[in-house]
């Protein structure tokens, strides 16, 4: 196999429009609601769209500072660096480690429902067969595999033909879901007040599981290093991704408090969607929608690959961890030894996982979980952008909103919504969270005793526009011949 060591990744392959896709790819529109739907639901009742916009507002001020900070540090680590040139390097770790523990949780969570979404295509009765769901989940995990292994050009040719039908058959939906006349119960637009929340506590454990919701459109900034112009484009893409997945988000959510009853959403914990496609079309209904659900979940496990083996790329590079994984293919360009890497944990987890329960258990101590982990680096993230910009703050108004205070707010409410759901959380969501976490001290010390230089940053300051030396709008070399002529940006 030919490889290189060092800055490998193919520039410039990336265009706006392939940016948006994978940043509503990211966040998984209907593999979402289907999964979580009901685990946020049992949480807070008819309070769920309301949990989804006030977790919205902080997010989008987290997605301002990614934005922010991708124009003066271009990195495939994206936080992992940020925070690590402004906070503190060990913290930057944290950030970095957290995203890599997440999204590898969710290599389980993400593959048991595409799994069992694909089984309940054929019969019902199979996709509750948690050991076959995890043999097919599997199976979808390694295609997708393939795929990131195969480079940039055709990750994204695949998530626009994956994510492009999901989002015409949840358009469909929402439009169908208007017209629908056999309602459980009436709109109410208390529902997007703070009344129906069980006090603060209750609020906190309903933003949680909506961070979760929204949680993957920062794959834009793991793939900086791969798109053109990406000092403008990747943080764009993110804020754009943000709000199209908002919307989706609140739709389906009302729409489902509003034709199922609660009975319906408690026995259909992990297939909520198709059950309100049903409703809404008897026969045809409930099958489309698990098609959306089954390709948008794994589009998402696409796009959570890119993510983790961008970020133990960047690890690799810094020897932060082991310098194999900055590894890259000299012909497809991409962290091979990462994602080998990867492949093989989550594989050995899906074992490990039959032993959890059914789908439903898993997904709801899964999401939980992954959660508290989003908490931490997007609240780090937020932190980050107000130092590396403290000297431009009181430049411009739209520089101390969207620059400082926004992101600022954004990061206090995500180290909030941890705190506060510990008290709430069951022992398996906060052992695997916080255990995940702690895990991280490890690499994180040894790699700080052996002297790697991440541990002695050259300090990010957005007035002295410290830059990376690694530019991806240079030339690529003679040897990128990755998929030529499949240009995707239109």
């Amino acid at each position: 196999m030919s490889i290189s060591r060092g800055r490998g990744l193919q520039a410039n392959v990336l265009g706006t429009f392939d940016t948006v896709v994978m940043a509503v790819a990211g966040s998984a529109p209907a593999y979402s609601l289907a999964a979580t739907t009901a685990v946020l639901v049992g949480a807070v009742g008819l309070a769920s769209p309301a949990a989804l916009l006030y977790c919205a507002i902080p997010m989008l001020g987290i997605a301002l500072a990614f934005s922010y900070l991708s124009r003066i540090d271009v990195n495939a680590g994206a936080s992992y660096s940020w925070v690590g040139r402004t906070l503190h390097p060990f913290l930057g770790f944290i950030s970095g480690w957290a995203l890599v523990i997440s999204a590898t949780i969710f290599m389980v969570a993400g593959s048991l429902p595409a799994g069992s979404m694909t089984l309940a295509l054929f019969d019902e009765r199979l996709a509750e067969n948690t050991a076959l769901s995890t043999v097919v989940g599997a199976a979808w995990f390694l295609v997708m595999l393939g795929v990131v292994l195969g480079g940039a050009r055709l990750t994204v040719r695949a998530q626009l033909i994956m994510s492009g039908v999901e989002l015409v058959i949840l358009a469909l939906f929402a439009v169908l879901a208007f017209f629908h006349t056999g309602n459980a119960r009436a709109f109410d637009w208390s529902w997007l007040g703070f009344s129906h929340f069980d006090g603060m506590a209750g609020f906190a454990s309903g933003a949680l599981i909506a961070a979760f919701y929204y949680w993957g459109w920062d794959v834009t900034s793991n793939l900086s290093e791969e798109t053109r112009n990406s000092r403008r484009t990747t943080g764009l893409a993110g804020l754009i991704g943000v709000g199209i997945v908002f919307l989706l988000f609140e739709v389906f959510t009302i729409a489902v408090n509003v034709i199922l009853s609660s009975k319906q959403i408690e026995e259909n914990d992990a297939n909520v969607l198709a059950v309100l496609g049903e409703e809404v079309w008897p026969g045809w209904g409930g099958k489309l929608l698990i098609v959306a659900v089954m390709l948008s979940t794994i589009a998402t496990l696409e796009t959570t690959l890119i993510q983790v083996t961008r970020s133990l790329f960047a690890m690799g590079r810094d020897r932060t961890m082991p310098s194999a994984l900055g590894r890259v293919h000299r012909r497809w360009n991409t962290p091979w030894v990462a994602i080998v890497v990867v492949g093989a944990v989550a594989l050995l987890m899906f074992v490990a996982s039959n032993a959890l329960g059914t789908v439903g258990d898993i997904l709801s101590d899964a999401i939980s979980a992954i959660g508290l982990q989003i908490a931490v680096y997007y609240g780090l993230a937020g932190l980050a952008v107000v130092v590396a910009y403290r000297k431009m703050l009181l430049k411009s108004p739209a520089n101390f909103l969207f620059g400082g205070l926004w992101p600022l707010l954004g990061a206090l409410f995500m180290f909030w919504v941890f705190v506060e759901s510990l008290g709430e959380l069951s022992s398996a969501a906060i052992t695997i969270g916080v255990g995940g976490l702690a895990v991280g001290l490890i690499p994180m010390l040894w790699y700080w005793r052996q002297g790697s230089d991440y541990y002695r940053p050259a300090k990010l300051d957005a007035s002295r526009a410290v830059e990376t030396d690694y530019v991806p709008d240079e030339p690529t070399g003679s040897h990128a011949r990755v998929h030529e002529g499949l240009s995707t940006d239109f």
